[in-house]
């Protein structure tokens, strides 16, 4: 913990440089791709589950949300 506490002072005063490269664009699109692959499983299993009533009470709930002001 030590060792890292001193790296950090180091940086921050220039003593020693960030030497972590930045993502690649390869990784920026894998890691965007497997997010995306998440988000797009996640809405159709999520409706699946909830019964009519209950999207019913969600979806009024976030019109009164949206346009209750």
């Amino acid at each position: 913990m030590n060792q890292l506490a001193k790296s950090i002072v180091d940086m921050a005063t220039g003593d020693k440089e960030n030497t972590k490269e930045p993502p690649t664009d390869e990784v920026k699109a894998a890691a965007a791709a497997l997010g995306r692959l998440g988000g797009l499983k996640g809405g159709n299993a999520r409706a699946k589950v909830l019964s009519a009533k209950r999207r019913s009470e969600i979806a009024k709930k976030a019109a009164k949300a949206r346009w209750g002001r």
